[in-house]
Order: structure tokens, then sequence, then C-alpha cells
């Protein structure tokens, strides 16, 4: 799975050469955005603004302010027509079915970016297992080396003669 040295090769690597072989950090935000097409930025562009309360809010507005002129002005004030409300509403809805395939590509591509920025996650989860896999390593290689000195401990205390039972007790 990873390129650690296990227990059986021997001594593990160290902190210096894992950094070496370690590489780069990826930036998938600013990979994903220099491949965009200037109409893939229109785009997401677009989407951002129309998916936003203050476009909403614009477009309501200004459909209450027209209604409302046309509506209750004097008739020489009014700018529209009787038929201009038909126009209207045929304008609008020509908006919306252009509107609707334009967010869907916007919503394509953020879901695009959000799908790099998974990999990337998981490609630092997996540098993150690497590195508990050579503590872990490390840790078991101290091991080693300790219960090695343990025993060599406790046969110098036999050519001593002390009897550990009795030290211990002693405490």
């Amino acid at each position: 799975m990873s390129s650690v040295a296990t227990p059986t090769l021997g001594k593990p690597i160290t902190l210096h050469e894992y950094r070496q072989r370690k590489g780069k950090q990826r930036d998938p935000h600013r990979e994903v955005l220099e491949n965009l097409t200037p109409l893939t930025k229109l785009a997401i562009w677009i989407t951002e603004r129309v998916g936003t309360m203050g476009f909403f809010l614009a477009i309501l507005a200004w459909t209450g302010f027209w209604l409302g002129w046309n509506f209750l002005a004097p008739e020489r004030m009014r700018f529209d027509p009787p038929m201009g409300f038909i126009f209207y509403l045929f304008i609008s809805n020509v908006i919306q079915i252009l509107l609707m395939p334009l967010i869907m590509v916007g919503q394509n591509i953020q879901g695009a970016h959000s799908e790099a920025r998974a990999e990337h996650d998981l490609a630092i989860n997996v540098k993150a297992e690497e590195e508990i896999e050579i503590v872990l390593h490390h840790l078991e290689h101290q091991n080693q080396h300790l219960e090695h000195q343990n025993e060599l401990l406790m046969q110098m205390v036999e050519k001593l003669g002390i009897n550990i039972q009795e030290s211990l007790a002693k405490r």
C-alpha cells in the first residue's frame, strides 16, 4: 500500500527522507480554475449571480414596478399597451428557458470542482495514513531496541546475583 519500510526490512525512513519523497501539496481549486474556458467562466459567473436572493429580489421589484406602473399609472404615462403584459410574460419565459440549462451547466461545473476537492482530500488522507504508518514503524523499531536493552539489563542483574523479585518487593 505504501512505500514505507516494513519492520522486516530494518530501519524506518527518516523524517527528512519522507519529506523529500512527499512532494509538493496540490491546490485543486486553483487547478480547476486554470482549466476553465471563457464560456465556462461566464456560466459560473451567471450561475453565481442568478442563484442569489439579490437577483430574485431585483426581478421581483422590477416585476412589481412594471405591473403597478402599467395598471395604476394614468393611461398616457403607461409605457406598455395592454398587450405588453403578454409580451412581458413571453420574455420572462424565454429568460427561464435560457437560464435553466445555464444554471445546470454551472452546477455541473461546481460539482466537478467538488469532486476535485474530494479527490484531494482522499490524497491527503492517504498521505496521513502513510505518516501514521511511519510513526508506528518508528515506535515498533524503538520498542524492539528497548526489549533488547531490557534483556541485556536482566542478564547483567542475574550475573550480579540480584533477585529482582526481592528488589521490587522492597520498594
